[in-house]
């Protein structure tokens, strides 16, 4: 019973491993429906897909097949599909499109996505992008791509529903229902009210529009969280926002405070996402590559990052030199130096782990950095404690040296403790001169630990031992 149990959970779980994601059947049946140039197959097992999973397939398969499904499946290629596709292989995915399926994926696009589709472009594709939209669409879009990257104007959408202040709830109703339907964004979360000049005063939800009376104004059902941003804001600030304040949608202005846009949470979200993996990344020094890029784009990538532990090997292997003579007396130091800089290593990790998740939310600041850091030492000195029991333990019963393990264990705590100490200053002291902590703390915060674990335990070895 216990064993049909288990089965049963592993199904369980398999199957809600694989809820969200093509299984391989689905996938070989539609490269076999593209391999035998059946298009009316290939749409038909395509219908029911999301944007996002059909995005997912083609970043999977190989290039060969992209072009050749892509090329089949023709018009019914959307425009939803173009905004999920990493932007990794979306040039190549624009490149083989037609002009005219190309020109009605983006037409049914709202603004912001358009904006998100050609700022990475080349020149030739954004142009035949620009072309294919209508004139008021372009001319919005080319607005949008006046502002700077990675702000505020880039992200938001031009399609607002805005109402006048002194009208009601009727009134409200009356006008979303006579505004023709290409006229309104395909979602939206709020009416934004506005003064005579165009400046946003409060946003008022649907849900509150559609239990109200009539009779109410909408100023008596506005909300009492409110933000407005600049087009110029930095993106960063508005996702942060948005997570911050709980935020569904909020309005963009111009440098003079007048209503020119709207954020929706989805795009919040998305620049959330996009700076946690970019930490991520960074963090290991990978930079922003994908499962799409070429070899020698990945080797670029991660080429500079490998130098640089490479230099820092090389310091943490000159402070091991200056001990020749003590490691060639005593062969045990070279059998256990590796534990110390291991361990420090892996402590310095996570401390740098949790300041630059804190230092990217915003929760490490000024007035905590201090509480933090002792924290983090503290940590380091109790772990060090423990594990120097441990491995001065370790140092009598297996070398049968009662000196080496009382060297070993300080050594333990000496390099945990810096640890702790390195893995959040680091971070911090980066980021106040304006160095992002995410690039560059890894490989101080290794070089840190490498030389004070290796100074440690074989400078305490040589002045003790020998």
């Amino acid at each position: 019973m216990s064993d049909q149990s288990t089965e049963a959970e592993q199904d369980r779980d398999a199957r809600e491993d694989e809820a969200y994601t093509l299984s391989q059947k689905d996938i070989s049946a539609i490269l076999y429906a593209v391999e035998i140039d059946d298009a009316a197959k290939l749409t038909e097992l395509m219908e029911p897909l999301h944007a996002a999973d059909i995005a997912d397939l083609l970043e999977q398969i190989s290039g060969y097949d992209r072009s050749r499904l892509i090329r089949l499946y023709d018009r019914e290629f959307d425009g939803e599909i173009l905004s999920e596709l990493d932007e990794s292989i979306r040039e190549e995915v624009i490149a083989i499109l037609t002009p005219q399926v190309l020109a009605e994926a983006v037409r049914d696009m709202d603004s912001d996505d358009v904006v998100d589709l050609v700022e990475d472009l080349d020149d030739t594709q954004q142009a035949a992008v620009l072309d294919a939209l209508e004139d008021s669409d372009r001319v919005a879009v080319q607005q949008a791509l006046s502002y700077p990257e990675y702000s505020a104007g880039r992200l938001m959408q031009r399609e607002v529903v805005m109402a006048p202040e002194h009208w009601t709830v009727g009134q409200a109703i009356d006008y979303l229902r006579a505004t023709p339907e290409e006229e309104l964004p395909d979602q939206f979360y709020h009416v934004i009210m506005i003064d005579p000049r165009l400046h946003p005063i409060g946003n008022v939800t649907l849900g509150k529009l559609m239990r109200t009376k009539r009779a109410t104004r909408l100023i008596d059902i506005m909300e009492d969280t409110f933000k407005v941003f600049t087009a110029t804001q930095p993106e960063a600030d508005v996702a942060y926002a948005f997570n911050q304040y709980h935020l569904i949608s909020a309005p963009v202005v111009d440098d003079e405070g007048r209503l020119i846009g709207v954020i929706t949470i989805d795009d919040a979200m998305s620049v959330l996402d996009e700076e946690h993996e970019e930490d991520i990344l960074r963090l290991a020094g990978v930079g922003e590559g994908s499962l799409s890029d070429r070899v020698m784009e990945t080797t670029k990538q991660r080429l500079p990052w490998l130098a640089v532990n490479l230099v820092t090997a090389i310091a943490a292997s000159m402070v091991i030199s200056q001990f020749e003579a003590a490691i060639a007396q005593l062969v045990a130091l070279a059998v256990l130096m590796p534990i110390v800089a291991s361990m420090g290593g892996n402590a310095g990790t996570q401390s740098l782990t949790v300041a630059v998740r804190a230092i990217a939310t915003r929760d490490l600041t000024g007035a905590n950095v201090w509480r933090v850091i002792r924290r983090e030492v503290l940590v380091g000195l109790v772990n060090g404690i423990i594990f120097a029991v441990i491995m001065g333990i370790v140092g009598v019963v297996w070398f049968g040296s009662p000196s080496l393990g009382y060297v070993i264990a300080a050594a333990m705590v000496i390099n945990l403790v810096v640890a702790g100490l390195a893995g959040t200053a680091i971070p911090v002291i980066l980021e106040r001169v304006g160095v992002d902590p995410a690039l560059a703390s890894g490989a101080f915060v290794t070089t840190v630990t490498d030389v004070v674990g290796f100074f440690a335990f074989l400078g305490l070895a040589a002045a003790v031992l020998l």
